[in-house]
C-alpha cells in the first residue's frame, strides 16, 4: 500500500525512535533529587460534566481498543464498576482521537501491593499515544506512598522528563485522582516542531505539573525529542506494565475536548 508523505514520516519517526532508545542506559535519565515533599491531599471524585465524553462508565470497554491492534476490542477486566489492568492482553487506548483536552481519571494500586521502586503498581496514562507499545507522552502511575524511586518516575511525573512539584500520593488501596489539561504539540508542513506540548496535572487536587513544556514524547532510554515524531490527533492510552506487582485499577474516566 502506498503511504502518504505524512504517514511515511510517522513510520520513519517510529523507526528512528526505536533505534535511539537502544543507545545508552536507562539509568542515564533517572533523577533522584530533590525529592518532592509529601502532601496530605483529598482526591477529586467529581462526576463527568454534561459536555464530557465518558471513556469508562463502570460497565464496559466500548470506548477502548487494544493498542497493538486497533481492530481488536480491549480485554481488560471490568468488575463492580472498576477497570483493572490485564497484563496478558497489553495496553489499551481510546477509539477516538483527541488534540487538546481536559482529562479526569481515578486510579488505585491494590492494598496488598508488593515489590519496590518501579515494580510497585506500575502503569501509565499516555496523553497522546503514538502507536504500538509504550510510545507517546506518559503520565506515570505508581505507588509513591513511602516508595523510593527516581523522582522523574514517581506518580505525577511526566515519565523521565518532568518531576512532580509535590507528592500527594495516598496509601495503597485508596483511590486517587488525576486531572489533566493537555495541549498537543503542533508541527510545520515539513514535519518539524512548531509549538511543543504543554501539560498541567492535578494529583489528588494538588498541582504537580504547572503548564510545563515537554521536550518530546517519552523515552525509556535517552532524552525526549520531537525529531521524527510529527503527529496529529491521538488516542489516550493506558499501560499494562510488565512488572510482577499486582495490577492497577481505574474508574470514572472522562474527557472534555478544548
Amino acid at each position: 500500500m502506498k503511504l502518504s508523505l505524512f504517514s511515511t514520516a510517522l513510520v520513519l519517526g517510529t523507526i528512528s525512535l526505536a533505534h535511539a532508545q537502544q543507545a545508552g542506559k536507562p539509568e542515564d535519565t533517572e533523577v533522584y533529587e530533590p525529592v518532592p515533599k509529601p502532601v496530605v491531599a483529598v482526591p477529586n471524585f467529581e462526576a463527568a460534566p454534561s459536555d464530557a465524553v465518558v471513556l469508562f462508565n463502570g460497565q464496559d470497554l466500548s470506548q477502548w481498543v487494544t493498542a497493538d491492534d486497533r481492530n481488536a476490542p480491549a480485554k481488560w477486566k471490568v468488575t463492580g464498576g472498576v477497570l483493572t489492568v490485564d497484563k496478558t492482553t497489553g495496553n489499551i487506548e481510546t477509539k477516538r482521537t483527541f488534540t487538546n483536552y481536559q482529562l479526569h481519571l481515578e486510579w488505585r494500586v491494590p492494598a496488598n501491593i508488593t515489590g519496590t521502586g518501579q515494580a510497585r503498581g506500575n502503569s501509565g496514562v499516555f496523553l497522546a499515544s503514538l502507536g504500538k507499545g509504550d510510545l507517546g507522552y506518559e503520565l506515570q502511575v505508581l505507588d509513591s506512598y513511602n516508595n523510593k524511586t527516581y523522582v522523574n518516575g514517581m506518580a505525577g511525573s511526566i515519565y523521565k522528563q518532568r518531576v512532580p512539584l509535590a507528592n500527594p500520593a495516598r496509601k495503597p488501596g485508596e483511590w486517587q485522582s488525576y486531572d489533566v489539561v493537555w495541549t498537543a504539540p503542533t508541527f510545520k508542513a515539513d514535519q518539524t516542531l512548531q509549538t511543543p506540548a504543554r501539560v498541567t496535572v492535578l494529583f489528588n487536587g494538588v498541582v504537580v505539573q504547572n503548564n510545563v513544556e515537554l521536550a518530546g514524547p517519552t523515552r525509556y532510554i535517552g532524552p525526549p525529542s520531537y525529531e521524527g515524531q510529527a503527529h496529529g490527533p491521538a488516542s489516550i492510552k493506558l499501560q499494562a506494565h510488565g512488572d510482577k506487582s499486582e495490577p492497577v485499577s481505574f474508574r470514572n474516566i472522562w474527557v472534555r475536548e478544548l
